[in-house]
């Protein structure tokens, strides 16, 4: 079936060349220039970026160079037209500033101001930024390190750089807007991330909430709303491929077999219920459901399970783990995003994750620290490497995606790459290293089945959360560190001391010796909740990129200063950059607020 998730409008990127206007001469010197720089910087944006169903992102460029307020406005109504949400201005010279600037409220701008001796582009730049701060339209300020000479459409590797960052979380606001989130049940076992707040997805995100209860999953199972030509073939694939573990409830715990098969089926069904309800099948309207064939347009969804579903009905481990992954019984796909427990802000979570690396996300329970003092006097082994420091046990029940085993590759190294860079052997590997354990009937009294693997180390990735502050709003916080191995008998040993039938990552975030990362200890003991979005690569800076301009401050982060790219309007607000930071979304609020 089509999953493709990116429906009616989809976001392009805007360039607009800003020239000097004055007439007899100097105008039209620079028209070749200033047009040169923008079909550069949209080949460069077209070539390295996709949306995260694997699309090649395209740019508008306007139909002419920008002097005058009519040309802006003209450029304008192109871009309203053309479904543009995100522009980049480039200028070789200097222009009229408040003329010339993207009045849009709704866009997500910056300004790239050529760094050239002949003509004052950063000159423009400083004088439009001045404007767009002014008149509270923040936008991101892009200026060469080095100058270059007149004519020279090379984009300088600094500047490719935050164009890159800008673009790839702008697409990340772009996409979200108009989406939803699909909350299937309600509040999980009192978990404050559960309670779905809709004034956060709307203000924040530009996303509505969409609610079905979870009796839906059942109505739809014994009505027959489902593909049964698909079904069948997802139980043929799940019976070759998906290896069932040992068994380790009590033996008054433990189902028969008969039972057993009966759940292989029902959570099949359930997994393809949850895709259903979240994107819509238009197999559906065939079958004479058009209803259901619509879905609720959810880029994110999260299920609620536990306990009021747990307790009498299979678990939602199987749906989560395999949506959350870029495969499945259909090939490889883009990875969908569903929260367990329906913590909704580790959705959002996962989700920017996703958006800024087109890869899967694993959820996980940010469940123990281990010293090297307590991992000695448990296992009698010493930990090494990046794992000397201490290590953080990332692990769930049964629910993470299984592309983060680790068992995907890019120069021979483990790693988790969007789907379109995947092959079938990769998934295939994935598959294999993934052992389902039958549920923990202590904890899930309805049985099911839970996705087991070990994280390969040496991957680097970057732990993150979205957390809602009575007060202040959203914070998000943030952990770039690698996945890393330990000795097989300390992972035997402290895998024996929670539940050896749920997967593990080993984590060690990157350490600065202060604040939060001053130690592993204190990234630990300053994380926000109880669980934590785990994305593939150092993605922390794109991630404070995005989080300014949704207005949401980061609390939290190991990203070198360096690296931070903000509004130029956030140095306004003081010179250190958190608090600034926390002024500026304050002063500017919610995005959509």
């Amino acid at each position: 079936m089509n999953t493709k998730r990116l429906k009616g409008i989809i976001p392009k990127i805007g360039i607009r060349p800003v020239i000097d206007a004055r007439q007899r001469g100097v105008r039209e010197s620079l028209e070749e220039q200033t047009m040169d720089l923008a079909k550069s910087v949209a080949c460069l944006l077209s070539a390295e970026l996709r949306h995260s169903d694997g699309d090649s992102v395209e740019c508008i460029i306007a139909d002419g160079t920008i002097g005058r307020v009519a040309e802006a406005a003209a450029c304008a109504e192109k871009f309203e037209r053309e479904g543009v949400q995100i522009t980049v201005t480039v200028t070789p010279c200097w222009c009229y500033g408040g003329e010339t600037i993207d009045m849009n409220p709704h866009t997500v701008k910056a300004i790239w101001g050529f760094n050239g001796t002949e003509r004052p582009g950063a000159v423009y730049l400083a004088a439009a930024l001045a404007g767009h701060t002014q008149k509270g339209l923040p936008a991101f300020g892009i200026y060469g390190r080095d100058v270059q000479d007149a004519g020279d459409n090379h984009i300088p590797a600094d500047v490719k750089e935050k164009l890159l960052r800008f673009a790839k979380a702008a697409l990340a606001v772009a996409t979200m807007r108009g989406k939803s989130y699909l909350s299937i049940g309600s509040v999980s076992m009192g978990i404050a991330g559960s309670m779905v707040n809709p004034d956060f997805f709307r203000e924040y995100l530009g996303m509505r909430n969409e609610y079905a209860d979870m009796s839906e999953i059942i109505r739809r199972v014994n009505e027959g709303i489902y593909d049964k030509d698909e079904f069948a073939g997802a139980l043929a694939w799940t019976k070759e491929h998906c290896r069932e573990g040992e068994d380790m409830n009590k033996p008054e715990n433990k189902q028969t077999r008969a039972e057993k098969d009966a759940l292989w089926e029902y959570v099949v069904k359930m997994t393809i219920i949850i895709r259903d309800m979240m994107t819509g099948n238009a197999r559906l309207k065939e079958l004479g459901f058009k209803e259901e064939a619509l879905g609720h347009n959810a880029i994110a969804a999260g299920f609620q399970g536990q306990r009021q579903w747990t307790d009498h009905m299979p678990n939602g481990d199987f749906a989560e783990a395999l949506l959350n992954s870029s495969f499945d019984w259909n090939g490889i796909r883009e990875a969908f995003i569903v929260a367990t427990e329906n913590d909704c802000l580790n959705g959002v979570a996962m989700l920017f994750g996703h958006l800024l690396t087109g890869c899967a996300s694993i959820f996980a329970d940010v469940r123990t620290y281990w010293s090297p003092e307590a991992v000695k006097r448990v296992t009698g082994k010493t930990l090494t490497g990046q794992a000397a420091g201490g290590i953080i046990h990332l692990i769930n029940s049964g629910a993470a995606s299984l592309d983060g085993s680790g068992q995907q590759n890019r120069d021979g190294k483990p790693a988790m790459k969007p789907y379109w860079e995947i092959t079938e052997a990769e998934a295939k590997k994935c598959v294999d290293a993934t052992t389902w354990m039958p549920a923990n009937r202590e904890y899930f009294r309805g049985g099911g089945y839970s996705s087991k693997f070990l994280s390969k180390g040496g991957m680097p990735v970057t732990m993150i959360r979205l957390n809602l502050v009575k007060g202040l709003g959203a914070v998000l916080q943030l952990a770039e560190g690698w996945t890393v191995d330990v000795p097989d008998d300390v992972y035997h040993i402290i895998d024996a001391r929670t539940d050896p039938g749920w997967p593990t990552t080993w984590f060690a975030p990157r350490l600065t010796g202060k604040g939060a990362f001053k130690d592993v200890y204190s990234v630990m003991n300053k994380w926000g909740a109880n669980h934590g979005a785990i994305s593939y690569g150092h993605i922390g800076a794109d991630l404070l990129t995005l989080a300014s301009m949704l207005r949401i401050p980061v609390c939290m982060h190991n990203v070198n200063e360096d690296d931070i790219f903000r509004p130029s309007a956030w140095n306004a607000f003081g010179m250190d950059a958190e608090s600034a930071d926390y002024r500026a979304c304050q002063a500017y609020g919610p995005l959509y607020g």
